[in-house]
């Protein structure tokens, strides 16, 4: 981080900001630097606003405020457990009783006034209101995953600048720890006050549920509720939903087994960007040829590869519809039932993404 800063200390005096990614990794994408940059400059407009980046006045205080993003842009650059700044979907959980959630959100949204509510664990949503679902990128990212950035507080209220939908008008974000790990968090203006929102209004809400509430707790790292059955052979998997912008990423469904955690969100990680530059190409825009319309039917619905040599880890992508799914897969199963296996996978996870 100390270069990025160096860097943009050395262009703030020519009154506009460009950002330069250096990586040292030789199998580092295109894809994923271009996203990097994306967020790094979201986190920026999140805290200071596109006027004070577009029009700098005063570059001191401009440097000075900035520093208020050094940490969520340092979360960017460190191994997350969230994926979101790749895949530009919001990283969620799945919780038990996750109607009950819902309905306590929407009410208490309502007693509030406010929208924008959301309940967030480990920096991926829970639950969330229709308004908040409705976010745009890269706020939708952005917010939850700021929320897990930040160290234990029991509340929090935050000016911050959506940088799709709010770029130069700020907005408050409120947060409540309700557990330890876990966040009510609403987006606002002027009002409520932190003080609005006293113990009894969350007592009246929140206290009926606070064993779904702790039900929610491992769900971090997890994504799925333990009653969920997976097969054995998958050590790690990626559920995008392209049209709701919303992914489920876990590398723990069995984590006794190598290789690490740490190794399964890379292999996931750049198992997405190939099969998203290479296999599952975005299907919006206007091709500027005849020649370049690729036909529904010339598209391929799935994908696999088995690494090697020594490891065997296999990893396999099937898309169907809006819904992709991306698997790590042990050496021992068996190559001919790949596609079975996700298949399957994915109709089982349907319902809950």
């Amino acid at each position: 981080m100390t270069a990025l800063y160096s860097l943009l200390h050395l262009i703030f005096c020519f009154c506009s900001i460009t950002l330069i990614v250096l990586s040292s990794e030789e199998d580092t994408s295109e894809l994923r630097l271009e996203r990097l940059l994306q967020m790094v400059f979201g986190a920026m407009v999140l805290f200071v606003g596109l006027e004070e980046l577009t029009d700098i006045r005063n570059v001191e205080r401009l440097k000075k405020e900035l520093r208020a993003s050094y940490h969520l842009i340092d979360s960017f650059l460190g191994e997350s457990e969230l994926i979101g700044d790749l895949t530009q979907c919001v990283d969620c959980v799945i919780p038990p009783e996750g109607s009950f959630l819902q309905e306590a959100l929407s009410g208490f949204a309502e007693a509030t006034g406010t929208a924008f509510v959301s309940l967030v664990v480990s920096g991926r949503v829970v639950a969330a209101t229709e308004s908040w679902w409705r976010l745009g990128t890269p706020e939708s990212v952005l917010l939850p995953w700021l929320v897990g950035s930040l160290p234990l507080q029991a509340a929090r209220d935050y000016p911050v600048y959506l940088p799709h939908g709010s770029p130069t008008v700020p907005h408050r974000l409120l947060t409540l720890t309700l557990l330890p790990g876990l966040e009510l968090c609403l987006l606002c203006g002027p009002r409520p006050s932190l003080s609005q929102l006293d113990s009894q209004l969350l007592e009246r809400w929140w206290q009926p549920l606070l064993d779904p509430l702790r039900a929610c707790l491992p769900l971090g790292p997890r994504a799925l509720p333990d009653g969920f059955q997976l097969h054995t052979d998958i050590l790690g998997l990626l559920l995008l939903h392209l049209e709701l912008k919303r992914c489920l990423f876990t590398v723990e469904p069995l984590g006794d087994k190598e290789p690490s955690a740490e190794q399964r969100r890379r292999l996931l990680r750049n198992f997405y960007t190939l099969v998203t530059t290479t296999q599952f190409p975005p299907e919006s825009g206007t091709p500027e040829k005849a020649e370049d319309v690729v036909h529904p039917a010339q598209l391929p619905r799935a994908c696999y590869l088995v690494l090697g040599p020594g490891s065997g880890w296999q990893l396999v992508a099937l898309q169907l519809g809006m819904r992709l799914l991306l698997l790590l897969l042990s050496p021992q199963s068996p190559t001919h039932g790949l596609r079975s296996l996700a298949t399957h996978t994915l109709h089982a996870l349907t319902p809950i993404l």
